[in-house]
């Protein structure tokens, strides 16, 4: 074939073309991955490509300038409104006229990568399933009558070359149809949503017309907790977080959890709707908050991708969640579900598409989905363990040959609930502590202030702030792991009384001791103290994660892990040594420790940004382990064992290395239940 060789850069991608082929059209023969909203009319500027120039050996070819046209009026008129970087051009105007290299910059990518901020995490390539195409359309004309969304169809089947036997509109996008062709005068963009059975596309559907050239669109990921809902609204042509909210879970009425918030359904008559419509409104609040925040018009919210817990999947769904209440804890569907918001009872984004992860199995959720997808344990080498520290903690161990998976009934109190002096985490909570080896003494640092409680302005910075007002999660992990490494806990979890001779902050509480904390000098703010019950409910939740975690491993038939990831809100925020130091995950070298941050909201902005995240992560679930904790005889083997801080019998070498774990201790008296430190204590001042 005679014509001129065009080789493209990075991708090595080159073929002939005839002369005056556009280099937009030649990457589109060749497969090259350019991006262009608007056809190839100079409008958007997605398609800019660097022209190089000189001899290229490896290529056998000559690239000149005078291979390409000039730039042109199109290419002028754009830069009016956004100068074009030296040496760039608009490749949809470049006319080939000999043989060229031309490099297509990661910016004019469609699929380009997303540079995540945790560098041991996979890069997340934007391909997001609903684009913006640009149009120009046919005006009526009386002699040839046809309807406009049938002249919308035509041109979309000859400029973007769709097949339009199944293309669909959306009710909302058909309403503003007739306005948008008006007021563009012929030219729109349309928001196009390609529709998928696993990895095949099965047809597309119009969700929005906005008149003219309009290539921004937005999509939300939220992740509905049982505790909070956090929602980002993000941009699909890049994957950007452009605002985020996050609000209480209004359930909460209802019941802390999720088994008494199903108790109150199994209790109470239509009892399901009550908590389906609350966890809507507050899900539709707020998305509106973050379209406010951004100031997006919420006709430009087209995409929606949700994830949950089993329970809070099923409720948002508005199904009844009463077989997840006893075994054999069956979910009504486990597969992924695709559906217009509108069926959700969302009024923001009317005209949106609706995406909901794969559940795993009946107490392992979407969530879990979304943590998998966005930690990818299942690409890895190594035996990694991955847990989701909430209500209901998710557990993933595994890597690229086998992946298991469970949950376990942690409770709220890694939360600060449960805790006499806990609190969510909001400006004033102490969430640092440290206490000396050798008297016992506080210092803590409050959400709000970078100081410490010893240093000068600590005391004004938390008075703007409202004063010391609780403890939050990651506080009450550090308080009392700092107990327990200067001996004031032992080690089956009794705060040792013998110690109130030494330190005034250990304080008798009946049967039983305290420590204070905190004592404001003002008589109206709180005393902050951790009790002995405060210290039970930890033992309690930190016992029954480390027994799940400790049956995969057994399950998956090891004795230890190569990494630990910390998800969620809570377990983002607290310092892993002392996660380990109390026994709530096992022993790993802590250089191979980390949190992961909200990784199931993560989990869902990559399926929003991402289509084939969400056939991979539907292949995953469908090859995950699933482990019921419930039905598992070791598992209060294993609970028993993890009561003891760190553990009653598991060594903890690559923490020793870091922090001076206490030796093993007995009680201060005999074993008769969590009095029995402060009985023996009382008897030995008596005397």
């Amino acid at each position: 074939m005679s014509g001129h060789k065009i080789v493209f850069t990075p991708s090595g991608k080159r073929g002939v073309v005839a002369a005056g082929t556009t280099l937009l059209e030649a990457a589109r023969t060749f497969g090259v991955d350019l991006d262009s909203v608007c056809g190839g009319r100079g409008i958007c500027g997605r398609c800019q490509v660097v022209p190089t120039f000189g001899s290229f050996a490896k290529h056998g070819i000559e690239s000149q300038a005078e291979h390409l046209n000039a730039p042109n009026e199109v290419e002028a008129r754009y830069a009016t409104r956004k100068p074009l970087a030296e040496g760039r051009r608009l490749g949809c105007q470049c006319k080939v006229s000999g043989n060229l290299v031309v490099d297509v910059p990661e910016s004019s990518q469609v699929h380009r990568q997303v540079v995540r901020k945790r560098a041991e995490v996979r890069a997340v390539t934007v391909d997001p399933v609903v684009r913006p195409l640009y149009l120009e359309v046919e005006e009526p004309d009386m002699h040839h009558p046809s309807g406009d969304w049938e002249r919308v169809l035509t041109a979309l089947a000859s400029q973007w070359e769709i097949d339009t036997r199944a293309v669909t509109i959306a009710p909302t996008a058909l309403d503003e149809l007739q306005t948008a062709l008006r007021a563009g005068k012929w030219k729109v963009t349309v928001a196009l949503h390609e529709e998928r059975h696993g990895a095949t596309t099965t047809g597309h559907r119009v969700l929005a017309v906005r008149a003219g050239f309009h290539d921004t669109f937005y999509g939300v990921a939220i992740d509905i907790g049982s505790t909070t809902i956090a929602c980002h609204l993000v941009r699909l042509a890049d994957g950007e977080v452009v605002a985020s909210s996050g609000a209480m879970n209004p359930q909460i009425r209802f019941g802390e959890d999720l088994m008494s918030r199903v108790s109150y359904v199994m209790m109470n008559e239509g009892g399901e709707a009550e908590l389906t419509q609350v966890v809507r409104e507050a899900a539709d609040t707020a998305i509106a908050e973050t379209l406010t925040e951004a100031e997006v018009d919420t006709k430009d919210l087209v995409a929606m991708v949700f994830v949950g817990n089993p329970v809070m999947h099923h409720l948002f769904l508005g199904l009844n969640p009463v077989e997840l209440g006893g075994a054999p804890f069956a979910l009504a569907l486990n597969s992924s579900i695709t559906t217009p918001a509108t069926s959700l009872g969302l009024t923001q984004g009317a005209g949106a598409i609706a995406y909901l992860l794969p559940c795993i199995a009946g107490h392992v959720g979407a969530d879990c989905a979304a943590v998998i997808l966005s930690e990818t344990p299942h690409t890895r080498d190594e035996i990694t363990l991955v847990v989701d520290v909430g209500t209901n903690a998710e557990i993933v161990l595994g890597n690229k040959e086998r992946v298991l998976a469970c949950s376990s009934p942690t409770g709220p109190a890694f939360e600060g609930a449960q805790i006499s002096c806990g609190q969510r985490a909001a400006p004033g909570a102490i969430e640092r502590v440290r206490i000396d080896r050798e008297t016992y003494e506080p210092r803590f640092r409050v959400i709000g202030s970078e100081k410490w409680s010893d240093e000068e302005g600590f005391a004004e910075e938390v008075a703007k702030l409202g004063g010391v007002t609780g403890v939050c999660g990651s506080g009450i992990i550090e308080v009392l792991a700092e107990l327990f490494l200067s001996g004031v806990i032992l080690t089956d979890g009794t705060i040792d009384g013998r110690l109130s001779d030494r330190c005034e902050r250990i304080v008798s509480e009946g049967r039983t001791f305290a420590y204070s904390l905190y004592e404001p000098s003002e008589a109206e703010a709180p005393t902050l103290r951790i009790t002995q019950n405060d210290v039970r409910a930890i033992q309690l939740a930190k016992a029954a994660l480390y027994a799940g975690v400790r049956l995969l491993m057994d399950r998956r038939g090891v004795e230890q892990v190569e990494r630990i990831q910390l998800a969620g809100a809570f377990g983002s925020h607290i310092d892993v040594r002392y996660a380990m130091a109390l026994g709530m995950v096992p022993d790993c070298p802590l250089d191979k420790t980390s949190g992961a941050g909200n990784a199931a909201g993560e989990g869902a902005r990559i399926a929003l940004v991402n289509r084939s995240a969400r056939a991979e992560i539907e292949e995953v679930v469908r090859r995950v382990e699933k482990i019921e904790t419930a039905v598992e005889p070791r598992f209060q083997e294993h609970f028993v064992a993890a009561m003891a801080f760190p553990h009653a019998t598991a060594p903890f070498p690559n923490l020793a290395k870091t922090l001076h774990l206490p030796p093993k201790s007995a009680p201060p008296a005999s074993t008769n239940g969590d009095s029995t430190g402060a009985r023996g204590g009382r008897r030995r001042r008596r005397n």
